[in-house]
Formats: C-alpha cells, sequence, structure tokens
C-alpha cells in the first residue's frame, strides 16, 4: 500500500524522505538542547505573550524533550494534554485512513476543539499543577 494525502494522490518518497528527515532534525535538536532553559532558540508563544495564559501547546517542546530523555514524569507536568492527546489523535487517523474513511469528520473536530479550549481553561486556573516548567539559565 503506498500513502496517499487527503487528495488521494500518492505521496512522493522523495517528500515522505524530506519529512522524515525535517522531523529527525527537529527531534534531535530538542533532545540535545534544553528548552526548560530560557535561550533555547525558539521564539516565545505569542498567545502568552499576548494573553498571559499557556495555550494548549504550551511546555509542549519541554515534553518532547523529557521524553525523548525517558523522564515521563516531567512530560506529564509539561504538558500532559499532547503526552496522551497526540498519539491517541494520531492513532484515530491512521485507523480511518487505513479503513478508507474521512479522516476528520465534524463531530470529531467538535471533539477536538472542545478538549482544546477546555484544557486551555483548565490548565490556567490558579493553582493547577500541571504548568510547563522552566530553569535558569
Amino acid at each position: 500500500m503506498h500513502p496517499h494525502d487527503a487528495t488521494g494522490r500518492r505521496i512522493s518518497p522523495y517528500a515522505a524522505l524530506g519529512g522524515a528527515a525535517a522531523l529527525t532534525g527537529a527531534l534531535a535538536y530538542i533532545g540535545l538542547r534544553d528548552p526548560h532553559v530560557l535561550g533555547f532558540g525558539f521564539p516565545a508563544c505569542p498567545f502568552r505573550m499576548l494573553t498571559g495564559w499557556n495555550c494548549p501547546g504550551c511546555g509542549g517542546l519541554r515534553m518532547t524533550h523529557d521524553v525523548l530523555h525517558g523522564d515521563l514524569a516531567a512530560a506529564v507536568v509539561d504538558n500532559v494534554f499532547m503526552l496522551v492527546g497526540l498519539p491517541m489523535l494520531a492513532l484515530w487517523l491512521i485507523l480511518r485512513w487505513r479503513g478508507g474513511r474521512r479522516l476528520m469528520p465534524m463531530p470529531a473536530v467538535a471533539v477536538v476543539i472542545a478538549a482544546t479550549v477546555t484544557w486551555t481553561i483548565v490548565r490556567n486556573v490558579p493553582g493547577f499543577p500541571l504548568v510547563p516548567t522552566f530553569s535558569g539559565g
């Protein structure tokens, strides 16, 4: 079975290889550098800069670094929503794709949006324990 994009066209092996290389490079960078330390090399979150709130993805780079270093407890604290949600969503999409079904029907889109908005609100309640961590440096 050859992979296809959302329009049904076959994905070029060069595009797949380029995507895999980019993903590998990004993971290597996140694994070798520490996003918990200021000056990591990525700009600050624009949502957080504008609102003062953690966005649904805040802590995602730190969570990825933690996973790559085997520190699941720290990954949970940094962004449990992405830690659990992204693999679940990826598995669901793969199963739907392999079954030849539409990947994101409207009820699924509504569930993802509702879960994301709920997570954004809950993680910004004062005293909520699961907030992204920083260290000096």
